[in-house]
């Protein structure tokens, strides 16, 4: 009769959902509204080191993992962060078709709806909704460590009698907590019985959920019957094809048409219970306002929200110019040693010219250059961005943004997913999933390049160092600033573009954004920095390395092909110089940003080496030498700042363009992304060099 998860909308399920893969495992599915604490429970239960993060909308994808219980071996699975099993985005269908699916083999065994203690009310809203599928079910109330600092009492075991379900207080963060949890779970899986329904619904309702449950029943609905009818009268599940059951649901729904109903009917019953259970349950002794309020009437004023947000941004970049310059001399020099080293083993074993600067001179000393350059930066920048976030800061962000997001008729969480670009736009491409609309994803994903990411931060520190700071000067406060400064260009940039697109390629009204501000928190700092390098740091450098090594064998082929008296690579520099001059830069610049297009990583050493004519990347890290070779080659201020603004502003690289194609399925909206940013660099650096013309500067 087509109930499936197919006919429930589930249609191509994460292929990571994979319900009973061993008969003597259990699958228990942890389940909660956003920000509650369910990743971080899921790594103290597995041992698992997901990435969690202080802001809603972090798990856009499910992730298992064994759960070694004492007596049992369970598989855990944590389903996206949901507010309802009605789906709003892609990930809660996720959450809801992997709880409420068709067939009971794919479905989980138990479970486990974490619930945040500061606002418990709320949550039960998620945790009636489940107790409808019939699933055997364990209220965990986490968080409970913050409900008692903000003077909230909690009677649990009335909670738990009202329910019929067993209530486990948590603090995820602490192991010690969570041993009640595994014996509630065993007992539940022991002795679970059907409960009566939860929730009591207006009359007429009620009425066609009865003459439908038979109908479902017969059809092999199983215990979440009810879910299913009461979601096909209100229209949120699909209707099936076969007869006799979706005339009946047609003239279910006529009836309650005739009668009435109002359409948050279902919503409103619920939110009603969730209250009436709530009653006696919840007590309140602080008398003194929150310490988060009071520090959230500055950090989200209009007077202050913003300047705070560009003091962090500029400290950040601070700490990551001072911290980063040392360690990537000394990367440099370590790895170009072994260079030498692997340059006298091939002369040992006389391997042909051709194969040692192929494979030494061009893979080898590419991959060198962009992880000497590109390691130390992200190992200060990441652990320090994700301690905002751990402390719960980047919701902040996202509120102070909203305002300006939804005039441009976007999303106020594309703040989000733009602040993920710092670090890597691939990486902020794939957090757009967070937003809801199809729509405003979009704009999020093509505009996300404009802001710099890690691999264009060395090139635009080194030029304001050498044109605008001064060798030598150790003025970092300065260069911070100014790299500050082109970051708040980027983000104007991607308000301005945003609002160009959403009122013409993509138009429409900005949906609601509602995002809860979750508490400050202690940020774990061992876990972070850890967290940081494995999850971020290495992965994103790890991604650079793999599509930096052809692009070194391309470099060295290109400038060792001799064309006349001159190499390939001059001569494609040559051809390229007199559109390029149009643009403030020259030849070499431009070829440079066209072969970096793997890593962004490599464009000044590419410019270095067709200047010199040399058959290598060049090791410049005297910042001296590497001022001297520029302002010989006709580099002056002018060359300097269309050069940034062209770094800041051009196609993105060859992992952003993969991912992006990934997310949208779509080359065309690929090749726009590439496109936009692409032609208002080039109209910027045009407008500079006129200017400067105009001048005589």
């Amino acid at each position: 009769m087509g109930l499936t998860s197919k006919a429930m909308g589930r249609g191509a399920l994460d292929a990571n959902l994979t319900p009973k893969t061993a008969a003597s495992e259990a699958v228990i599915a942890l389940a909660g509204n956003p920000n509650v604490g369910k990743s971080t429970l899921f790594n103290a239960l597995t041992g698992l080191h997901q990435h969690t993060g202080n802001w809603p909308g972090k798990t856009v994808v499910s992730t298992q993992g064994l759960w070694h219980s004492g007596k049992h071996l369970w598989r855990l699975v944590d389903i996206p962060g949901t507010y309802s099993l009605v789906a709003d985005s892609a990930e809660e269908a996720v959450a809801r078709d992997f709880l409420c699916s068709g067939d009971p083999a794919d479905r989980p065994d138990a479970v486990v709806v974490v619930c945040d203690a500061t606002c418990l009310e709320r949550n039960l809203y998620l945790v009636l909704q489940i107790l409808e599928t019939g699933l055997p079910t364990v209220v965990c109330v986490n968080l409970m460590d913050e409900a008692k600092r903000k003077g909230i009492v909690l009677d649990l075991p009335l909670l738990e009698q009202r329910l019929g379900v067993p209530v486990v207080a948590t603090v995820a963060r602490k192991k010690a907590t969570l041993e009640g949890l595994a014996s509630a779970i065993e007992g539940t899986l022991a002795t679970h019985r059907p409960l009566p329904a939860p929730v009591t619904y207006p009359s007429a309702m009620e009425r066609a959920i009865s003459r439908l449950h038979p109908l479902l029943h017969a059809a092999g609905a199983g215990t979440n019957s009810r879910w299913l009818a009461l979601h096909l009268l209100d229209g949120t599940v699909p209707p099936p094809e076969t007869e006799p059951l979706a005339t009946a649901i047609t003239e279910q729904q006529a009836r309650l048409a005739e009668e009435g109903l109002p359409q948050d009917a279902v919503a409103t019953a619920i939110k009603d219970t969730a209250h009436r259970l709530c009653r006696g349950v919840i007590r309140y002794t602080a008398a003194k306002e929150p310490a988060d309020r009071r520090i959230d009437r500055v950090v989200t004023s209009r007077l202050w929200g913003y300047p705070l947000m560009l003091l962090l941004l500029a400290g950040i970049l601070w700490l990551t110019v001072v911290g980063a310059n040392t360690p990537s001399q000394w990367l440099a020099t370590g790895l170009f040693w072994v260079q030498e080293q692997l340059t006298a083993l091939f002369r040992a074993l006389h391997a042909p010219e051709w194969l040692h600067g192929a494979l030494v001179l061009g893979v080898y000393r590419t991959l060198a250059w962009v992880v000497s350059v590109m390691l130390p930066p992200m190992a200060i920048f990441f652990p320090l961005f994700t301690l905002l976030e751990d402390v719960g800061y980047l919701p902040r962000i996202a509120y102070n943004l909203d305002r300006p997001f939804a005039r441009c008729h976007a999303c106020g969480k594309q703040a989000l997913t733009m602040c993920m670009g710092f670090g890597c736009n691939a990486a902020g491409v794939v957090g757009c999933r967070i937003i809801r609309s199809p729509r405003e994803r979009l704009l999020a994903i093509i505009t996300n390049s404009f802001v710099p990411c890690n691999g264009r931060f060395p090139t635009l520190i080194t030029l304001i160092t050498l044109f605008f700071v001064g060798v030598g000067s150790g003025a970092t406060l300065p260069a911070a600033l100014l790299l500050t400064g082109l970051i708040l260009l980027g983000i104007l940039a991607t308000l301005l573009m945003t609002r160009l697109l959403a009122v013409t390629l993509l138009k429409g009204e900005p949906s609601a954004f509602v995002l809860e501000l979750p508490p400050y928190r202690p940020p774990q700092v061992g876990r972070v920095i850890l967290r940081s390098v494995l999850d971020r740091t290495l992965f994103v450098l790890g991604r650079a390395a793999a599509v930096a090594a052809p692009a070194g064998l391309v470099i060295w082929l290109l400038a060792n092909i001799p064309v006349g008296d001159a190499s390939l690579l001059t001569c494609a520099a040559g051809v390229l110089d007199p559109f390029a001059r149009l643009m403030g830069l020259d030849g070499a610049i431009l070829l440079a940003f066209i072969l970096g297009f793997p890593a962004n990583e490599i464009v000044l050493p590419l410019v270095l080496m067709t200047y010199l004519s040399g058959g290598t990347l060049t090791d410049a890290t005297d910042l001296s030498q590497l001022y001297q070779i520029l302002t010989a080659n006709g580099w002056t201020w002018h060359t300097a700042a269309c050069t940034m603004v062209f770094s800041l502003f051009h196609w993105p690289c060859s992992t952003t363009l993969l991912t992006i194609r990934k997310e949208t399925g779509s080359w065309r909206w690929t090749a726009l992304s590439a496109l936009l940013p692409t032609l208002l660099g080039m109209a910027v650096c045009m407008l500079i060099t006129a200017v400067a013309g105009v001048l005589g500067v």
